[in-house]
């Protein structure tokens, strides 16, 4: 048997770069994308001592009962509300992210469903490629203009602030909410204001939404909060599922209480809420705002380089970039 320590790949991601953990472990690989049941993902943590995983993974309490070796885990994306990570710490089970590498990409995606939802462009591809140019009128999709327009921010992380600093091109007025204010620096950086909450949601002709997902978040958007919106106005989400409340923004949609949406993200991904697909005022994407090709290879590379640290190996050893759960190092007295 092989005295070298084993780590699992959860799914086929840019095998060059994944090829650097055989230099120092072996490495069971997916050879196709996989939707694992729980017993598919206990079954596959139990002889390993670290895994990349994907968002789509699902890590819970009963996935590591069995799992006695298994020390790391590197999850590629920002978010980690795949994993339950209480459950990791106190099994002393370190998790990492790939925080900044997909910032600016992922900003861009913010802007793409934001002109695509407000200027309907995948409403009028449908039309047009369903043979209905020849009942062209002047005022049929008219849109809304994001020119001199105001942009609200609700999060104003690195994503929010690279959101924000591209709206300068589009002479809008930004208005961002956050659990705490920004330094005045970055304010005038960004050429952004803080108001409340009520304020923004009530002003904002397009809004967009980039807050972590957490209990303080679940249905941060649900309908009273768009009942405080425009009837005009935009919504764009690329922050998490469950940070808007699916129902409520289909609902607000179908009956003209918001004008239109944008939506990479969803509360029972891969699921998307039948009503939301019946809805012609809604773009939707499958989660790939940081779906450039240099950018994953990016994520994946950094999340090669949190495991490979997180097992003690390489220049980093015992020090992975981006530890999400310091506790866990405790629990297993490191």
């Amino acid at each position: 048997m092989s005295a070298r320590r084993r780590v699992w790949v959860t799914q086929p991601v840019f095998p060059d770069v994944v090829d650097r953990l055989r230099d120092h472990f072996d490495v069971a690989a997916a050879g196709a994308v996989t939707a694992y049941t729980p017993a598919q993902v206990a079954d596959g943590l139990r002889d390993v001592d670290g895994a990349l995983v994907g968002v789509t993974d699902r890590i819970d309490a009963s996935a590591i009962a069995g799992a006695n070796r298994l020390k790391a885990i590197a999850n590629i994306g920002v978010g980690y509300n795949n994993l339950d990570i209480a459950a990791l710490s106190a099994a002393g089970v370190a998790v990492t992210n790939t925080p900044d590498v997909l910032t600016e990409t992922t900003a861009d995606f913010a802007w793409t469903l934001l002109l695509a939802a407000a200027r309907r462009v995948t409403e009028a591809e449908r039309w047009l490629r369903d043979g209905h140019w020849t009942d062209w009128s002047f005022e049929r999709l008219l849109g809304r203009d994001l020119h001199g327009s105001t942009l609200g921010i609700l999060g104003m992380g690195r994503i929010g602030r690279a959101v924000a600093r591209r709206a300068l091109g589009f002479g809008m007025r930004v208005l961002y909410h956050n659990r705490s204010r920004l330094d005045a620096a970055v304010e005038r950086e960004c050429s952004a204001r803080w108001v409340g909450k009520d304020e923004l949601l009530a002003a904002s002709d397009h809004l967009v939404l980039v807050v972590p997902y957490g209990p303080g978040t679940h249905h941060a958007i649900g309908a009273p909060e768009l009942a405080c919106m425009k009837s005009t106005a935009v919504l764009v989400n690329i922050a998490r599922g469950g940070v808007v409340d699916d129902a409520a923004l289909a609902d607000a949609l179908q009956k003209g209480r918001l004008a239109a949406a944008g939506l990479d993200v969803y509360e029972n991904e891969p699921a998307v809420h039948p009503a939301l697909l019946a809805c012609r005022n809604v773009v939707l994407t499958p989660h790939i705002a940081s779906a450039s090709e240099a950018t994953r290879r990016a994520m994946v590379s950094l999340a090669v380089d949190n495991l490979i640290a997180a097992l003690g190996e390489g220049p980093q050893a015992h020090r992975p970039p981006n530890l999400v759960n310091a506790d866990s190092l405790l629990a297993r007295g490191t």
